[in-house]
């Protein structure tokens, strides 16, 4: 398998696989983010909707057109975020 096939496949499948994951836990379990302060709430509820929305987007395989949504959504600074979203969710969960 080369790395062409899984940066155009199992990446944006993995970031989809995800989100979808996030959105069912964050679903299932609100106080994740509800019982946090308004000074960390807002500013992770806000990551959190660009994290979901950008592996929703890129599992899908839809585009961006203008300039700076594309900057917005690019592939290295999405993936970033997702994974920093859903390692703060895992936390919270684990350390209750």
């Amino acid at each position: 398998m080369t790395v062409h096939r899984i940066q155009d496949v199992w990446l944006p499948f993995g970031g989809l696989l995800l989100s979808s994951l996030l959105a069912v836990a964050l679903l299932w379990r609100p106080e994740t983010l509800s019982d946090l302060a308004w000074g960390w709430r807002l500013p992770l509820v806000v990551l959190g909707s660009w994290a979901l929305g950008a592996g929703f987007m890129h599992g899908l395989g839809l585009v961006v057109t203008r300039p700076w949504g594309r900057r917005l959504l690019a592939a290295p600074l999405c993936w970033w975020g997702l994974a920093g979203f859903a390692l703060f969710v895992a936390g919270r969960w684990i350390l209750g």
